[in-house]
C-alpha cells in the first residue's frame, strides 16, 4: 500500500525547506554547539562521512580541543594520531589538553615526540603547556630538563614560558628558582606578577607575597588587578596583619572590586583569621546571593574562632535550603583549631561524612586525621588515615605530624619511611614534621638522612625547613652543625632566632645565647615572649644572675610583655642555682600573680642543689597542694630529706606517694649505634649483647675504683646496706648504654645518649671518670639539659 500523494508531496516540501547544506560552515557551528561526549562522537562519524575530518586541519584541531573539554582524553589521542601530517598547533593542543585534564605524563611524551621524531619546532606555546604538565606532576628534574631545553631554543626569557617557570618552581617547593626565572625576564605583566603573588602563599613565603602586591600598588610594577587583590589576601590573613587588611578593604572599595563575591569571601577568611569574626560576619551580610563557596569560608571563619555554635547554625541553614553542600563546607565545620570539648561534634561530623559518602575525600579525612590527632585521638586517626583510598600528601603530612606532636616518634618515622616507598615526593611540610620527630628523640642519623634529603630536593631556602634543622642539629647535640645553619641563612624569622638561642642554652652556652639575643635586638625582627623565655633559660644554666635579671627587666619595661608562669619559674630558677634562695622566695612573694607549680617546683629544685631543707618543705607543701599527683615533686623531696639523712622522712614522703599509687616514671636511655636505636631501663638485662654488657661495667669500675672514684650514695634510702646501694647505682641506664656503646663503637669515637630524666649526681660523677679514662668524647641529653663530657670534665661545670 503506498502513501497518498499529498503526504509524499508534503514531504518533499519539508526535505526542500530544512535541507542544509553539509559544508565546512555547518559542521563548524555543529561543534560549538556539541553539549554532549555522544555528539561529538556523531559529529566525528558525520566529518568521516564527508572526507572533512583529515581534509581538513582546522576542523580537527578544533574537534580535538573539544573532545578535551568533555575529558575524553583517548578520544582526543585516537584522533590525532589518526592524522597523517599534523601541525605544530595542533600538537599545542594535544599538550596543553593532556596537561588540563591530568594527563602530564602524555603531554610531556607527546612534546618529546614532537621534538625528536618530527621535523617541526616546538614553540613558546609548546614550552609553556609542558612545562605546566610537568608542574602538576612535580617532578623537580623533569621540571629543570624542560627549562634546559627551552633555553636552548631561544624561549628562556619569553614571558609566556617564564610564566610557566616560575609556576612550576614554586609547585615544586623550589621558589629561590621561581625568583631567578622571575627577575631575569626582560618583561613582566600582571598575570605574571599574581602567579608570584599567589606562589608565594602556597610556599608559605607570606611576606614576600605582601611586598610583591607592595611593589604592584605603589607602581613599581604592572597595573594590579582584582585577581591580585584576591590573590594576596590569604597571605595577609597569615600573617595576621589587620591593619593591612583593613588598607586593602579600603583599596578595593577605592577601584570598585568591594562588589565582587570572590573579593569578599576572600575578605572574610582574611578577617576570620584576624580574630576579627564581627567584621566577617557583615561583609558576610554584604553578599546579595551567597553561593556555597562564601558560606563555606563563613562556617570556616566561625570554627576557626571558636564560634562553633554559629557554625553548626549556618551548617544546618545550608543543609535545610536545599544546598548540596561540599567537601570544603566539611573541613571548614570540622574545629580543627578549637578542637578540645568537642570531641562529640567531631564524632557526629564523622558520622555525617559516612553517610553522605565523602569520608574518603582526601580534604576531609584529612581534616578529620587533624583534629582527632589534636584530641589525641590516635586509634581513629590511624583507621581514618589507613582506610582512605587517595592518600595525597597533605594526608600524610597530617598523619606524621599528629604522631610527632604526640611524642610517637617511632610511628612517625615509620609512616615516614613508608611514605618513601610509596613514591611519594614530601614537601617543606613533611620534613619539618619529621625533624622535629628526630629532634624529640635525638636521632642524629635519621636527621642527617633527612638533610641530605632536604639538599637534593633545594628546601633549605625555606625558612621554616632551615629553622627545623637548626633545631634538629641543636637537640641532637650538634650545637656548631646548628649554628653554621643559622649563620648561611639570608632571612631568618622570630622562630629562627628562638631555636638557635635555645640550643645554645640547651648546651649551657648562656654568653653566646645573650650575645645572639642582642643580635636580634638589632635586626628588624622582633623578639617574642617565647625568646625571653629561651634566652632566661640560657642564663639559668650558665649561672648569669646579674644578665637574667636585666632580661627580665627588658621584656617587662621596654617591650612591655606580660610575663607567664615560665617567666617566673626561670627567674626563681636562675635566683635558686646560683644559690640566692632567700632572693627567690623573695621574688616569688612579690610576684603580682599567684605562684604557680612551675615557680615552686623551680624553687624546690633549688633546694636539691643547695641542701636547703626547711625551704624545701615549704615549697613541697604548696607543691603537694597544687598539684598532688605530680610523682616528681615527692621523689625531689624524698632525696632531699636522704642527702640530709633524714631517712624516716625520706621514706615517709615516699609511703605518701605509694599510698596515693602514683607511679614514678621509669628511667630509660637511648643510644643510637648504625642508625639503629637501643633503649636501656635501669637493670636491663634484656639486650642480646646484654652479658657483654655487665662484663665492660664490671672492666669500668675496677679501673674507675683505682682512679680513686667513688659512688655516690646520699639520695638512696637507708634500708639498703652501702654494697647494694653501690649496686643500685652501678645499673642506671645511662651507665648500660654508655657501656654498649664502648664495646659497639670504634675506639676514641663519640658516645651521644639521651635520658628521659634529670642525670643523677652520681652517673654525672661516674661519666667525667670515664671520659678521662676511655679517653671518649661523652655527650649526654637529660630532661634538662646537654652535658658534654670530655678529659674528667664537663660543659655544665657540674651547674645543672
Amino acid at each position: 500500500m503506498s502513501l497518498p500523494k499529498t503526504i509524499l508531496a508534503s514531504s518533499a516540501v519539508a526535505k526542500t525547506c530544512y535541507y542544509m547544506p553539509r559544508t565546512r560552515d555547518f559542521f563548524l557551528n555543529l561543534l560549538r554547539k556539541a553539549a554532549t561526549l555522544s555528539h561529538l562522537t556523531q559529529l566525528q562519524a558525520q566529518l568521516i562521512h564527508h572526507s572533512l575530518l583529515l581534509s581538513d586541519i582546522s576542523i580537527t584541531t578544533k574537534l580535538t580541543h573539544k573532545f578535551f573539554d568533555f575529558n575524553a582524553t583517548l578520544h582526543a589521542r585516537a584522533l590525532f594520531f589518526s592524522v597523517p601530517k599534523p601541525d605544530l598547533f595542533l600538537f599545542n593542543v594535544l599538550i596543553k589538553g593532556f596537561s588540563t585534564n591530568n594527563k602530564p605524563l602524555s603531554a610531556i611524551s607527546l612534546f618529546t615526540h614532537l621534538r625528536k621524531s618530527t621535523r617541526l619546532k616546538p614553540d613558546d606555546y609548546s614550552y609553556a603547556f609542558v612545562v605546566s604538565a610537568a608542574a602538576s606532576l612535580g617532578d623537580a628534574r623533569i621540571g629543570g630538563i624542560l627549562h634546559g631545553k627551552a633555553i636552548i631554543d631561544g624561549f628562556g626569557l619569553d614571558l609566556f614560558v617564564g610564566s610557566a617557570l616560575v609556576d612550576l618552581y614554586f609547585k615544586i617547593w623550589r621558589e629561590n628558582l621561581a625568583i631567578k626565572v622571575f627577575d631575569r625576564l626582560p618583561q613582566i605583566d600582571t598575570v605574571l606578577y599574581n602567579t608570584m603573588i599567589s606562589g608565594f602563599v602556597k610556599n608559605s613565603c607570606f611576606e614576600d607575597s605582601v611586598r610583591v602586591f607592595g611593589d604592584m600598588v605603589l607602581g613599581n610594577g604592572p597595573r594590579f588587578d582584582l585577581t591580585t587583590v584576591i590573590a594576596v589576601l590569604p597571605a595577609v590573613a597569615e600573617l595576621q596583619e589587620l591593619k593591612l587588611g583593613m588598607q586593602i578593604l579600603c583599596l578595593a572599595i577605592k577601584c570598585g572590586f568591594y562588589s565582587h563575591v570572590s573579593l569578599l569571601t576572600g575578605l572574610i577568611s582574611l578577617f576570620s583569621k584576624c580574630g576579627e569574626v564581627e567584621i566577617a560576619r557583615l561583609l558576610f551580610g554584604e553578599i546579595r546571593k551567597k553561593d556555597l563557596i562564601s558560606c563555606n569560608a563563613m562556617i570556616s571563619g566561625f570554627t576557626c574562632n571558636g564560634e562553633t555554635e554559629d557554625s553548626v547554625r549556618l551548617f544546618k541553614e545550608l543543609l535545610s535550603s536545599g544546598e548540596r553542600v561540599s567537601s570544603s563546607t566539611i573541613v571548614g565545620l570540622i574545629p580543627v583549631y578549637y578542637p578540645f570539648g568537642h570531641s562529640y561534634l567531631c564524632n557526629c561530623i564523622h558520622g555525617f561524612c559516612v553517610k553522605l559518602g565523602i569520608v574518603s575525600h582526601s580534604s576531609v579525612s584529612t581534616a578529620l586525621t587533624t583534629v582527632y590527632c589534636r584530641l589525641n585521638e590516635m586509634i581513629f586517626a590511624r583507621q581514618l588515615f589507613d582506610e582512605s583510598s587517595e592518600k595525597t600528601l597533605a594526608s600524610w603530612n597530617a598523619m606524621i605530624s599528629g604522631c610527632t606532636q604526640n611524642g610517637l616518634t617511632d610511628a612517625a618515622i615509620s609512616l615516614f619511611q613508608t611514605m618513601q616507598k610509596n613514591n611519594v615526593n614530601p614537601n617543606p611540610v613533611t620534613v619539618t614534621s619529621i625533624l622535629s620527630a628526630c629532634a624529640q628523640i635525638g636521632a642524629l642519623s635519621l636527621g642527617e638522612w633527612v638533610h641530605s634529603l632536604i639538599k637534593s630536593n633545594r628546601f633549605e631556602s625555606n625558612v621554616y625547613v632551615s629553622t627545623a634543622l637548626i633545631d634538629m642539629y641543636a637537640k641532637c647535640g650538634s650545637i656548631t652543625v646548628a649554628r653554621e645553619l643559622f649563620d648561611l641563612m639570608p632571612e631568618k624569622n622570630e622562630v629562627t632566632w628562638n631555636a638557635m638561642i635555645s640550643g645554645y642554652g640547651l648546651h649551657g652556652h648562656g654568653q653566646e645565647a645573650l650575645k645572639l639575643f642582642y643580635d636580634m635586638l638589632s635586626s628588624s625582627v622582633k623578639p617574642t615572649g617565647l625568646t625571653f623565655l629561651s634566652v632566661l633559660y640560657a642564663c639559668s644554666h650558665a649561672g648569669l644572675v646579674k644578665e637574667g635579671d636585666g632580661i627580665f627587666h627588658t621584656m617587662v619595661h621596654d617591650f612591655g610583655f606580660e610575663p607567664l608562669a615560665e617567666h617566673y619559674a626561670c627567674m626563681v630558677d636562675i635566683l635558686g642555682r646560683a644559690g640566692q634562695l632567700k632572693k627567690a622566695l623573695e621574688f616569688i612573694k612579690a610576684m603580682p600573680v599567684e605562684p604557680g607549680p612551675p615557680v615552686w617546683g623551680a624553687l624546690l629544685g633549688a633546694c636539691m642543689i643547695h641542701k636547703d631543707t626547711n625551704l624545701a618543705h615549704v615549697a613541697s607543701e604548696k607543691l603537694f597542694e597544687l598539684d598532688p599527683e605530680n610523682i616528681g615533686y615527692y621523689v625531689l623531696m624524698s632525696n632531699i630529706y636522704s642527702v640530709e639523712r633524714k631517712y624516716p622522712q625520706a621514706a615517709s614522703v615516699r609511703q605518701v606517694a605509694k599510698k596515693k599509687r602514683l607511679a614514678k616514671t621509669p628511667g630509660c636511655t637511648l643510644i643510637e649505634i648504625g642508625q639503629v636505636p637501643h633503649v636501656f631501663t635501669s637493670g636491663d638485662q634484656s639486650h642480646p649483647q646484654s652479658k657483654a654488657i655487665y662484663a665492660e661495667l664490671d672492666k669500668l669500675t675496677g679501673k674507675m675504683t683505682e682512679a680513686g672514684f667513688q659512688t655516690e650514695t646520699t639520695t638512696v634510702l637507708h634500708d639498703l646496706e652501702e654494697e647494694e646501694k653501690e649496686l643500685t647505682m652501678k645499673v642506671h641506664s645511662e651507665k648500660l648504654a654508655i657501656a654498649f656503646g664502648l664495646i659497639s663503637s670504634e675506639p676514641g669515637a663519640e658516645i651521644r645518649i639521651i635520658k628521659n630524666l634529670r642525670v643523677c649526681l652520681d652517673c654525672h660523677n661516674w661519666t667525667k671518670f670515664l671520659s678521662k679514662i676511655t679517653e671518649r668524647v661523652i655527650v649526654v641529653r637529660d630532661a634538662n639539659r646537654f652535658h658534654h663530657f670530655k678529659d674528667g670534665l664537663c660543659s655544665c661545670g657540674d651547674y645543672w
